[in-house]
């Protein structure tokens, strides 16, 4: 056999990485319908799975296990998603009213510039109706792109299910493939990797329950204390929202400021509520998110965000839910190929112990210099 061995200058090499990874990007853009819908499915499956062989092993047959823990699963998400529903059945209950006394504070506010800038009424109102017509007529592109990534969440949640189960029931051969690949040399480490990203998957999804938990306890606080009406509620729907990155935090303050706006008599307690959602979220990326969420993958918080921002490009919001713990799964495999471990630890947020000031060699220094002066003196 004649093997011949090419010899490339560096920068056609880099240039040949670069296309790929160009390439690697368009693919995974184009193609992210379908690996959006088998990731969630795989993490989900991930955290069901010890469910599922728990059944197993009590002797209950596979399929008929994976069904009991698919709809208690569903059961679980519908009771939840049923006191929600109830709360915000509630909550729509003093809608009109609300309305009505937001009516009335802008009216009075009308009335306030008309006469403070010396304005026509007539003109004010002209201009709110002009920008309510502008503002109806520019977001109905964006409420048609919105009606759009809706109905493919809705599709996505239909087909979901079916991609969880298969997953589940075909485990077995999934894993052997991944033995099989590496060949029999490496089925130690292949093992070992597996069940490392299963414990990743499990604990991040543990650090964001446990951050949702927190966030809606200091929204909910911080409203009632503000004297808000459905604090509570308003609190867990803030933390809900929270978890989709940079709107979310946005979403969230709006419906309680309007509910400040029209149920309390001083507009500050709006602009104080505004101030509560802007300190809970600094808490939460700067703490919360670091220490909970991104401390269960190891990875640092410049490349979390980074994270974040780059699959939020490419994926939009499903993207950003997904980019740390797809990012610790990178990690963790780099960490284990003797090739791209030095990318691993660009990755992961273990510090080199470095002292700011090293006393040791300072104190050599004078005892040192204490002994040369000492010889000389004799």
């Amino acid at each position: 056999m004649i093997s011949t061995k090419v010899n490339l200058p560096d920068y056609a090499k880099i240039s040949l990485i670069l296309i790929g990874l160009i390439a690697f990007f368009a693919i995974i853009y184009i193609a992210k319908s379908i690996i959006l819908l088998l990731t969630f499915a795989v993490i989900i499956a991930v955290v069901l799975h010890p469910m599922v062989n728990f059944f197993v092993r009590l002797g209950v047959n596979r399929v008929l296990s994976i069904v009991i823990v698919l709809l208690t699963a569903f059961i679980v998400i519908g009771l939840f998603a049923a006191l929600i529903f109830s709360q915000v059945i509630r909550f729509s209950e003093s809608w009109p009213l609300l309305v009505d006394s937001f009516t009335e504070i802008l009216n009075n506010s009308i009335a306030w510039v008309s006469s403070y800038f010396d304005i026509s009424t007539k003109k004010i109102t002209g201009w709110i109706a002009e920008t309510k017509a502008d503002l109806i007529n520019s977001s109905g592109a964006i409420i048609g792109s919105t009606l759009i990534s809706v109905g493919s969440m809705l599709a996505l949640v239909f087909v979901l299910p079916v991609y969880i189960f298969l997953i589940l029931y075909y485990q077995p051969i999934l894993l052997e493939f991944f033995h099989r690949i590496f060949g029999a040399d490496n089925r130690a480490e292949v093992v070992t990797i597996i069940g490392q990203i299963k414990v990743l998957i499990q604990r991040y999804l543990v650090g964001l329950s446990i951050e949702v938990v927190i966030v809606a306890t200091l929204f909910s606080v911080g409203l009632l204390i503000l004297g808000i009406e459905y604090a509570i509620i308003l609190g867990v729907i803030g933390a809900l929202l929270n978890l989709i990155p940079y709107l979310g935090a946005i979403m969230g303050a709006v419906l309680p400021m309007v509910i400040a706006i029209a149920t309390k008599p001083s507009p500050w307690t709006a602009l104080l509520v505004l101030a509560l959602y802007i300190v809970v979220q600094f808490i939460d990326n700067n703490y919360i998110v670091p220490k909970v969420v991104a401390s269960q993958v190891k990875i640092s918080i410049l490349v979390s965000l980074t994270a974040v921002l780059v699959f939020g490009m490419l994926w939009g919001i499903p993207g950003m839910f997904i980019a740390i713990p797809l990012t610790g799964i990178m990690k963790l495999i780099f960490d284990h190929v003797e090739s791209l471990k030095t990318w691993g630890f660009l990755l992961g947020d273990t510090m080199p112990k470095s002292p700011i000031i090293s006393i040791k060699p300072i104190i050599e220094k004078i005892i040192g210099k204490g002994k040369a002066n000492s010889s000389s003196k004799t």
